[in-house]
């Protein structure tokens, strides 16, 4: 899950630039007073910041190049505090003194130190680069910069950038605290998928002043910015000398959604993403856990009481919900989950304004009774089958009353849930063990989050409730051939929530495998889904090959740095062995890698020795197998200008007949009263809307089957497939490849060729997908619609395919040769009618949709008048539904 917001970079970038005793702000002064050349502080100028940021795939990797020469006359050590994403890595720092580079070395922590301490003891310039604090939100990079010395500072560092509602966002915190000659963020972005969106603003700058300074531009796959203030644009008055440049700046870009997942690979190492769009919500049941003890007492009430009002407000009707509020006892506002509809929210809104804090801090029972409320529910059968459940805690302190052990607490916890739904605890303030809450959401799949103690503090709890407010898919579960993969990273999700996005990376065993496939299966709101993407390796390979953004084998880091952060996770709530087997090889892999993290610290210093060290990286290659095989040859079929194909198998033959209408009519091709099955076809006809009935081409360009039973919809276009269950909509691209099933129901979808269609054993559909060259002058996109099996359809089944799903027979006689030598004519005796016939043949597209195989019919003239029941415009309805 993403967290509240996932850069790409802070920087909160010299903050300043700390000389020895300290660093003094400068106060500003006209322009014509100054002895010193502007930017100097303390002795020291800095006169180029540059922010590189290059992102392929989401993944991050961010230069920051200063560069500062010292004016005093004596040493100086300088101090930068660079906040950077609580997620990022930093992978490389060197110093450069005069000309001459010193890289960086990743090292255990303890050896890092020491070897900074002595080359400072020594007088020597030193940096040393280390993960502050366990969120990771500090660096702190000490320098000591000889007299009259140059000094270039680079710092690297590298994330995955996290999708949230439905965004990238890189954040860059940037505070020079003086003016900057050459000051420039430069981000240029790479997404194999294409770029949807892209933008860019600052908070501290107006957009008129913004503009002249800032240019952003996409188009394709490609998306480039670039903040550039000139020096009289840095400045915070015309005459002042400090700089103006001090806040956020934020980009935020999407990608294309036309396929739901995205697999990309190289050299041996793939990620896959994936984020589905058009489903409907998955009801859930939420219970807010809320602490009201003295200490929440004041804002933080009044902000939480704000917060839960707004949320209350944007709950959906067929969710469900509760509130248990804990101090020194438990008390909940109902007995029972109840449904949020508009009287019960009107309710818990009058509940919620006369809470009051009092007492104590009992987190032990208020956590159990939610969870036994929740569980309750779901076996009471009181909650959707198709639902899901969440608790959401909210503290500012510890345990003090009842069960106060922290470990005891968390294992009440876990036994309790047994995994069945996720706990998210949300940390309000400082005053607590923030440790131990997210110890137990992440073993309880979920997540913690610090809510800071400010003024916006109700927008973050509502914007915490807005990331898992509509979960799409539970149970996800993303699979791929056997003994094909290894090294997989995290592969199986209780949600998929909307905005989101799951990636998951791994190795490849085989090198030379020719494609690669990969299922997402997940439990949506109204069926189970299954998502395939298959990759050519091939055309994989071509594609990599425009990808100048690049740098390095991006995914296998990617795959490493996911890795870490996964074994960091777990690491937390390990013991003995277990924790020594993560912290080995999570350390293992930093050190590999060159990633600092909270187990590596990084060290610049001039070697006494030239040690160097580079780390090998392994290129492995992949597996993978085949998927869909065509059904059984089909009865029943209508295809091309609309051809329909009747075969009757008794006869080892087939009967034709065409139907020619005008473009926007809507046929009944299949009506079953006993089973609740329609089918329902509407034509299309060419480009040029030829209106000549004996030379212009219709064809199927819209489908509409339906079950009354199960109050099921799908509309099929050659752009895209609709389902409806009752309200809830889900739509689906040619571009998936993708199994959706529920009770009596199953759809797949081959992407851009096919979908089969199944109701139960005995009920089965076949849509064929036929696309046509996109700037062709006349032809467009058409489906063709096949009935394979229709053994459990009702004897009273009719429309211009169901009509013929019962046995019938014709005879045929008479053969002679007709206007056309190679088509003969005949008399057929067919349903008591007397009809001449001319031997011909159509194509069956299900194996082959651009050449087709032939079938030889006997084609019924006059819109099959005489072989139909009644005429054909009996068969035209007045809309799809």
């Amino acid at each position: 899950m993403a967290s509240a917001w996932r850069p790409c970079l802070i920087l909160a970038l010299l903050s300043g630039l700390v000389v020895a005793s300290g660093f003094p702000r400068i106060p500003s002064r006209p322009l014509g007073k100054r002895s010193l050349p502007e930017g100097v502080v303390n002795g020291i100028e800095v006169y180029s910041t540059k922010i590189s940021c290059k992102v392929t795939s989401r993944f991050a990797h961010n230069v920051v190049t200063t560069r500062a020469v010292n004016r005093a006359d004596t040493a100086k050590e300088v101090s930068f505090d660079v906040e950077l994403p609580k997620t990022a890595f930093i992978t490389n720092f060197t110093l450069t003194i005069d000309g001459v580079t010193y890289p960086g070395n990743v090292k255990e922590k303890e050896v890092a130190k020491k070897q900074y301490e002595k080359a400072v003891s020594q007088g020597k310039t030193a940096g040393l680069v280390k993960a502050s604090g366990r969120k990771l939100e500090k660096f702190t990079v000490s320098v000591n910069v000889a007299a009259g010395s140059k000094v270039t500072f680079e710092l690297t560092y590298e994330e995955l950038l996290k999708r949230h509602k439905g965004k990238y966002e890189m954040f860059l915190k940037v505070q020079p605290k003086q003016l900057v000659k050459h000051f420039e963020i430069k981000a240029d972005i790479y997404e194999p998928q294409g770029i949807s969106s892209l933008d860019a603003e600052a908070s501290f700058i107006t957009n008129d002043l913004l503009g002249s300074a800032l240019t952003k531009s996409f188009s394709g796959k490609k998306g480039h910015v670039s903040f550039k203030p000139s020096m009289d644009q840095q400045r915070s008055c015309p005459t002042c000398t400090d700089s103006l440049i001090n806040g956020d700046f934020i980009i935020t870009y999407d990608v294309n959604r036309e396929s739901p997942a995205n697999v990309q690979i190289v050299n041996g190492y793939f990620v896959h993403f994936f984020a589905p769009q058009g489903l409907p919500v998955v009801p859930k049941s939420v219970v807010f856990v809320i602490d009201v003890s003295g200490s929440m007492h004041g804002r933080k009430m009044e902000q939480t009481k704000d917060a839960l009002l707004k949320i209350l407000e944007d709950m959906k009707q067929e969710d469900y919900l509760n509130f248990i509020l804990f101090s020194g006892d438990v008390t909940t506002w109902k007995d029972n989950l109840v449904q949020a509809t508009p009287e019960n929210i009107e309710e818990a809104r009058t509940f919620v304004k006369n809470i009051h804090d009092r007492g104590m801090t009992n987190i032990n029972d208020a956590l159990l009774r939610a969870i036994s409320m929740l569980n309750k529910a779901w076996e009471e059968h009181r909650v959707p089958e198709r639902s899901t459940s969440i608790v959401i805690m909210l503290t500012d302190g510890d345990a003090n009353v009842g069960e106060s052990r922290p470990e005891k607490i968390q294992e009440n916890v876990r036994n309790a849930i047994g995994g069945k739904f996720p706990l998210y605890n949300l940390g309000f303030g400082n005053n607590l063990n923030y440790n131990f809450l997210e110890s137990m959401a992440l073993e309880n799949h979920g997540l913690a989050r610090r809510i800071y103690e400010d003024s916006d503090a109700n927008l973050q709890l509502q914007g915490f409730y807005e990331e898992v407010a509509n979960p799409l898919l539970t149970g996800v579960e993303v699979e791929y051939p056997e003994n094909a993969i290894q090294d997989l990273t995290q592969n199986a999700y209780q949600h998929f929530y909307d905005g989101s996005e799951i990636v998951v990376a791994g190795r490849l065993l085989d090198e030379d495998m020719n494609n690669f496939k990969a299922d997402v299966k997940g439990h949506g709101a109204t069926n189970d889904l299954t998502f395939t993407e298959e990759v050519d390796m091939k055309e994989m390979e071509k594609a990599l090959k425009e990808q100048d953004y690049i740098f390095g084998n991006y995914i296998e880091r990617l795959w490493a740095y996911l890795t870490i952060e996964q074994l960091l996770e777990k690491r937390k709530n390990a013991h003995g062995e277990e924790k020594e087997n993560l912290t080995a090889q999570a350390l293992d892999l930093s050190l590999k890698y060159h990633f600092v993290t909270p187990l590596t610290s990084m060290v610049v210093t001039k070697p006494e020795d030239n040690e160097d060290q580079t780390a090998i990286a392994d290129k492995p290659g992949e597996d993978a197998e085949a998927s869909y095989q065509p059904p059984q040859t089909p009865y029943y079929y209508v295809d091309g200008d609309p051809h329909f194909i009747i075969q009757v198998p008794q006869k080892d033959d087939a009967i034709c007949f065409n139907i020619n209408e005008d473009p926007g009519t809507v046929l009944r091709l299949i009506q079953d009263p006993v089973t609740g099955l329609t089918v329902n076809g509407q034509i299309i006809g060419d480009k040029g809307g030829n209106s000549d009935p004996k030379t212009r081409k219709t064809y199927f360009g819209k489908l509409g089957i339906a079950s009354a039973h199960m109050d099921f919809r799908m509309e099929v276009t050659p752009e895209k497939v609709t389902l409806w269950n009752g309200a809830a909509q889900s739509t689906f691209s040619w571009l998936d490849t993708v199994a959706i099933s529920q009770d009596g129901l199953s759809v797949t979808i081959n992407r851009k060729k096919n979908m089969v269609v199944s109701f139960g054993d005995g009920v089965t559909f076949v849509v064929i997908l036929h696309q046509v060259w996109k700037k062709h002058p006349v032809h467009q996109d058409f489906l063709g619609f096949y009935v394979v099996d229709s053994h459990r359809m009702s004897a009273q089944t009719h429309g211009l395919l169901g009509q013929f799903f019962h046995p019938f027979d014709f005879e045929v006689s008479d053969i002679h040769p007709g206007s056309d030598p190679t088509k003969p004519d005949a008399t057929m005796v067919v349903k008591s009618h007397r009809l001449t016939v001319t031997r011909g043949s159509q194509k069956d597209y299900r194996k082959d949709v651009s050449v087709g195989t032939k079938v030889a019919c006997w084609f019924v003239h006059n819109n099959g008048e005489g072989l139909i029941d009644g005429v054909h415009s009996d068969y035209i309805i007045p809309e799809l539904f």
